[in-house]
């Protein structure tokens, strides 16, 4: 088999660790709003049950 190299290492070499900070926090700030999206989303969802 031949051997293929690391992908992420190749991607995180290609980036100064600037860009690596900036992007690795965009996608923190982007996985919160998304799980505070979603409680929302079920907070409403539940309210809208709960008077039926």
């Amino acid at each position: 088999m031949a051997n293929f190299p690391n992908l992420r290492r190749l991607f995180i070499e290609a980036r100064t660790d600037h860009e690596e900070r900036d992007i690795s926090r965009r996608a923190f700030y982007n996985a919160v709003l998304f799980l505070g999206s979603v409680t929302v989303f079920s907070l409403i969802a539940h309210k809208m049950n709960a008077n039926k």
